[in-house]
């Protein structure tokens, strides 16, 4: 139909005859699409191919030709789709250029188009012509286009491929509105959304949801077609494919229709749904033999059952209905069709298994959140069975939602303990003693069922961390409310459970071999699985206990003691020899004593001489042995510290006993380290304890902290540590350049395969022994205990501080010495004695090195075994002094985060703030990536635990030199991974591994200042003991202390202003969030608000309208918008400066400016609107990804998570537990006015 009146010229359209001019294009478009398609092609001819392509599209007649091409059905598809891109250009660019007959032409060419689709038509070509009806109704519906439910409905009574065409164009325009961000249909949300709830639902419907508006309904009767609304219509065409499920035609129609609902159902109002049948027709779905129809059956309904907005009357109609037996009937036979074996695993079932797992959580959640809503007719029984066998599936990610949703069930009050829960208590506690292992033990290519699909589910090992750690931690909750319900019961059948793999440890296994010795071996791995089903029992057995406050003089009470203590009796009566057992069986008599037997002296005498006797016979020549019996000695310490925490007084009653055995331990172990901590328990033992006197205490607490003191202070020391010569004198190393310049270090490329020679050996071996000059180890190891747990006030705080608190003062001095120079070691300047050639060879030996998953070209165990070959080497040179200042590092920023601990000392004292700098920050520019990461981390407390009273004085100093070192050191860092990009050539894993280290400094800085400024932040009891705890106490002290001092904010926000374009999106979404935060602070005049505010609207802005030009900022483009809109509608009133920068871009008019920004201010309260006004305005500069401009085909499906699959990649899942918020329903809200 297009004719001389389409505004785009005729060419000859209307002849039937193709132009001579329409001739010559048609054969360019042709050469270009090959070139552009064909394996064979250059990059050079296929880039000139691109541009011509583009070029074409910028014609006034492109349109025209676009429309010609794709509706003449001779043309190849290739041709005919080349044509529809003319006309989405024409519609995504143009469109606010065009005439209203030019517009007129083109919907009148997309309706043509859509009206004769065939069968025949490719599937990406009907995709495309529904994505131009999309494109023109967001833009002219209502406007100019008031028929357009008329013109779905016409082609509705065509093919059933027309149909299909329709649901397409009606899920998109769903979408659009309620679902996706979309600039376009943002602009105009309130009148798309009120049009699309008009004709979606029932006129029937809309007049009981809405008696009083029947006015308003009648202005809208031109806008729909009919009375009974698309969701009725989808509805009976489902059942209709339903009534045939043999007819592949029917269920491809049925998918379609089921895809269409998946994208209404999120928002359409509960009775629609329920009077339109959709859920008994959806449910009908999942039983197709027809593959993708189950599972789009199963989308639609997880789409429904996730929504946020259930009233009563919703939960009735539409929740209830799946708990009634013929529906739970219906649901265990999906489960029994989709389940997959692990030896041959079917994609497509395994994703279906997977999504009905999630679409189960979903609705099963609703027994918890309104159990009084359930019907009595319910099988509640049926449903249950059902949840225990998916749990009990092969595959923990379709296991995972079950045990999640189980733990929801044990803790309702109502459900939790009826009948039908309690009766599966027995089959649950087993499933969790099976589910209980240690999976990240298993090698990769194990044939256990449920490390395949491990395997198959989760690519990184972070991912498969968390992943394993909920798991994990929902067993342990199930097991614990399981306890909680029935504690005799179950207590009695774990601990037989226990008995019987203790029987049977080694059943079917070869006897312990310490030269064999794995870390990983399956006896230690059940009985692992086994403890920890019994720790979390003891969690619920004490939570039963403080809850019904059972006394001591109970009968049965004291029966249940006994039988705790003799079975442990018994388990301490067994030997074994895996070291790592061993270590298990420490932790687990520790949390008898701590638990259920806390108050039984003689049980915990025995547990006491049990741990400090734990230990294992030297083995022969095999490294992980011995490395595992180390790590018994350091475990079992750990475990006698937490015990000495709880029972210090009863232990104090044995204080001069476990003295001498302590110091008998201590005279045959070598290590000083060891002997520190194990000194540290009689430490522990005499602060904590509340019946020793206060002389006593202060007499044996001064004889640990007393030789630390005068360690300190020695001169020998104090004159090493006042020079880089003496430093590194004082750590063996003053021959090291010599050695550099003598070995050419510098030009030697792999240090691994060159051993050291006798000078070098003699080196090393100095460095190694170096820090025995020190007293850091044991200085830190007695603060931390001092300082553990111990609360603002309690008297082992108070005690801590009469301690610590003159040895503090003696020792500040050389630690920050220390500190500096530890710092200043990895700054090449400082090597005034290396020829600045040789310089090069000190960052890269203090370089450390890195094994990543998914980066690193060999495996873990391999990279681990190449660095403990290379001890002898120049690398393990190398690696002795790395591992030398780490420790100085490390340790001294843990003392200092001690010290924080310990009230206002370290922020009273005169001048210590700009010192602290100094050391800790203005010295450590020469730190790796990664060293400056761990400096961030582990002095952040230092400035969380400063009192309120002491910020003004305390910490501008330390916060402008962090963040100055932070700005500096990631700025430079990014610049030079850009250069890279750029520059080419190097090795792909050094550069990802580079970037990946880079990252997490980025994040960690970002991380920070989020924290920092976060203004709900709870206060410190450090920093505020009197307030902390209290709800009304004021929050985002920090926050305002900073945002009231200018020295501090302006490093602060120029280093946020820089992270936005850092190429990181998770940090810069962080950072924009942040940002978009303080804005508002500065809306109102103070000293310095006009000059934050130019920042922002200077700096901020064009930062964000970069980001927001780069292709790699694509999926933080609306928060980009949304901080922009921000601060235009903030400061636009007090400063022009916005809307200048907003001038100088290219393009841009006052005329559009302006419009804008009168448009933001009347959308100040909407926020989706100011980003699509943003998003709008900045169309030509806005970055497009690769997935976007067609380069990329579409996603898997199978590597697409679901955000039930991805709740649980994360550390914490419970935070994403609130239903999902619903998509912007303005449009029901508001349809009438």
């Amino acid at each position: 139909m297009a004719s001389s009146t389409n505004g785009f010229g005729t060419n000859g359209v209307g002849t039937g005859e193709k132009s001579v001019a329409e001739e010559a294009l048609y054969k360019r478009i042709v050469v270009a699409l090959e070139a552009v398609h064909s394996p064979r092609s250059t990059n050079e001819l296929r880039h000139h191919a691109f541009l011509e392509l583009e070029a074409i599209k910028l014609a006034d007649e492109a349109p025209l030709q676009g429309f010609l091409f794709a509706s003449d059905k001779k043309h190849p598809a290739v041709v005919r789709h080349y044509g529809l891109s003319l006309l989405e250009f024409a519609i995504r660019a143009r469109w606010l250029n065009l005439s209203l007959e030019q517009a007129t032409s083109l919907r009148q060419w997309a309706i043509q188009l859509a009206q004769n689709t065939t069968e025949e038509d490719p599937l990406y070509i009907r995709n495309k012509v529904v994505q131009l009806w999309a494109e023109i109704a967001k833009r002219s519906w209502l406007i100019d286009w008031m028929d357009m439910d008329e013109q779905i409905f016409g082609i509705w009574q065509g093919s059933l491929v027309q149909k299909e065409l329709c649901l397409a164009i009606l899920e998109s325009l769903s979408e659009s509105i309620f679902g996706r961000e979309d600039a376009v249909a943002g602009l105009r949300g309130n009148d798309l959304s009120k049009a699309a709830v008009d004709i979606f639902n029932p006129a029937t419907t809309l007049a009981e949801l809405f008696p009083t508006r029947e006015s308003t309904r009648e202005s809208n009767r031109e806008i729909r077609f009919g009375d009974e609304g698309w969701v009725t219509r989808i509805s009976d065409l489902l059942q209709w494919c339903n009534e045939d499920s043999s007819s592949q035609t029917r269920q491809s129609a049925a998918v379609a229709a089921l895809t269409a609902l998946a994208s209404v159902v999120s928002w359409a109002p509960g009775l629609t749904l329920h009077k339109s049948h959709c859920i008994q027709r959806m449910c009908q779905s999942m039983i197709s033999p027809y593959p993708p129809t189950r599972l789009a059956a199963v989308e639609a309904l997880y789409a429904l059952y996730t929504r946020n907005n259930f009233h009563d009357q919703d939960i009735t109609d539409l929740v209830c209905p799946l708990f009634e037996a013929d529906s739970v009937s219906l649901l265990k036979r999906l489960y029994e069709g989709c389940t997959v074996d692990s030896t041959n695993v079917d994609e497509q079932k395994y994703l279906l298994l997977q999504k009905f797992s999630g679409l189960v959580h979903s609705f099963g959640r609703f027994l918890e959140e309104r159990p009084h809503m359930m019907k009595i007719e319910s099988d509640l029984s049926g449903f249950l069975d059902l949840l225990l066998e998916i749990a009990r599936d092969d595959s923990l990610h379709v296991s995972i939602p079950m045990l999640h949703l189980w733990n929801k069930i044990l803790d309702s009050e109502i459900v939790g303990d009826s009948p039908p829960v309690l009766n599966l208590i027995g089959p649950l506690l087993e499933l969790c003693s099976q589910r209980l292992l240690r999976y990240e033990a298993f090698p990769e290519d194990s044939s256990v069922p449920s490390i395949v699909f491990l395997q198959e589910d989760v690519d990184t090992k972070p991912e498969r961390h968390a992943f394993l750690g909920n798991y994990a931690r929902f067993c342990n909750q199930i097991v614990e409310s399981v306890v909680l319900k029935r504690p005799d019961d179950a207590m009695y059948h774990i601990l037989s459970q226990a008995d019987e793999v203790l029987a049977h440890l080694y059943d079917n296994e070869p006897a312990f071999d310490a030269e064999h010795f794995t870390k990983a071996s399956t006896p230690l791995l059940r009985l692992d699985a086994q403890f920890s089903v019994i720790e979390a029992g003891l969690r619920g057995y004490v939570r039963n206990l403080t809850k019904n406050g059972v006394g001591k003089a109970d009968t049965q009470l004291q029966v249940m003691y006994g039988n705790f203590e003799a079975w442990v009796m018994r388990l301490m009566d067994l030997t074994f020899e895996d070291p790592l057992i061993k270590q298990r069986v420490v932790q687990l008599l520790v949390e008898f004593a701590i638990g259920p037997l806390k108050r039984n002296p003689a049980f915990i005498f025995q547990v006491v001489g049990f741990i400090l006797d734990s230990k294992v016979p030297d083995g022969p020549g095999n490294s992980s042995y011995s490395e595992a019996a180390d790590d018994l000695k350091l475990y079992s310490i750990h475990q006698m510290q937490r015990l000495a925490m709880r029972s210090a007084d009863l232990l104090a009653t044995i204080y001069k006993g476990l003295e001498e055995k302590i110091a008998e331990i201590n005279s045959r172990e070598p290590k000083e380290q060891l002997r520190n901590r194990y000194s540290s328990i009689l430490f522990i033992v005499t602060q904590r304890a509340v019946g020793v006197s206060a002389d006593e205490c202060m007499e044996r607490l001064n004889a640990f902290v007393q030789p630390l003191k005068i360690q300190w202070q020695d001169p020998e020391v104090t004159a090493a540590l006042s020079s880089f010569d003496g430093f590194r004198d004082l750590l063996g190393m003053g021959a090291l350049s010599s050695y550099i310049q003598s070995r050419a270090m510098s030009q030697i490329p792999d240090w691994p395969n060159h051993a050291l020679d006798e000078q070098g050996v003699a080196l090393q071996a100095q460095v190694d022994k170096s820090l025995q000059h020190l007293p850091l180890h044991a200085t830190k190891t007695y603060f931390a205990v001092s300082v553990d747990k111990a609360d603002t006030g309690s008297s082992a705080h108070n005690l801590a501080i009469a301690v610590w608190m003159e040895t503090c003062t003696v020792m500040m001095p050389n630690l920050l010495r220390l500190l500096s120079q530890a710092h200043a070691f990895h700054d090449p300047s400082k090597w005034t004695d290396l020829p600045p050639e040789k310089r090069t060879t000190i960052p890269r030996m203090l370089t450390d090195r890195f094994w990543q998953v998914g980066i690193s070209s060999e495996s873990r165990d391999d990279f681990y075994a190449k660095i403990g070959t290379s001890k002898q080497t120049l690398e393990g040179l190398a690696s002795s002094i790395r591992a030398t200042l780490r420790v100085i590092r490390e340790t001294s920023y843990r003392i200092l985060y001690c010290i924080s601990l310990m009230g206002g000392w370290l922020y009273t004292r005169e001048d210590i703030s700009k010192a602290l700098a100094k050391a800790l920050y203005t010295d450590a520019s020469g730190l790796s990536i990664h060293q400056t990461a761990i400096l961030v981390e582990l002095t952040r407390p230092i400035f969380e635990n400063c009192p309120i009273l002491n910020m003004g004085s305390f910490l501008p100093p330390m916060l402008v030199a962090m963040f100055t070192l932070l700005d500096r050191k990631l700025s430079s860092e990014w610049d030079k991974v850009e250069e890279k990009r750029k520059g080419g050539g190097g090795s792909l894993s050094e550069e990802m591994r580079d970037e990946s280290i880079l990252r997490q400094l980025t994040h960690t800085a970002s991380s920070m200042i989020v924290g920092f400024l976060d203004p709900r932040a709870q206060l410190n009891q450090y920093a505020d003991p009197i307030n902390y705890g209290n709800p009304k106490a004021e929050q985002g002290v920090l926050r305002k202390f900073i945002l009231a001092t200018p020295e501090v904010l302006q490093p602060v926000i120029v280093l946020c202003s820089h992270i936005l374009q850092m190429k990181d999106t998770r940090s810069s979404g962080l950072i924009t969030r942040v940002l978009r935060s303080i804005v508002v602070d500065f809306r109102d005049d103070n000293p310095f608000a006009a000059d934050v505010r130019e920042f922002f609207s200077i700096d901020v802005m064009k930062a964000a309208i970069s980001s927001l030009h780069d292709p790699y900022f694509v999926d933080t483009q609306n928060e980009l918008a949304y901080l922009i809109a921000h601060i235009m509608i903030t400061y636009t009133k007090k400063t022009d400066t916005p809307r200048q920068v907003l001038l100088s871009l290219p393009g841009m008019s006052p005329e559009t400016v302006d419009c804008a920004v009168s448009r933001l201010y009347k959308a100040e309260k909407n926020q989706r609107q100011q980003r699509a006004l943003v998003l709008t305005l900045l169309e030509s500069l806005r970055g497009v990804s690769v997935s976007e401009q067609g380069r990329l085909p579409e996603s898997d499906p199978r590597k697409v998570r679901s955000a039930m699959q991805e709740r649980y990649m994360t550390m914490d899942p419970d935070k994403h537990e609130q239903r999902q918020p619903s998509p912007n329903l303005e449009g029901i809200s508001d349809m009438f006015g």
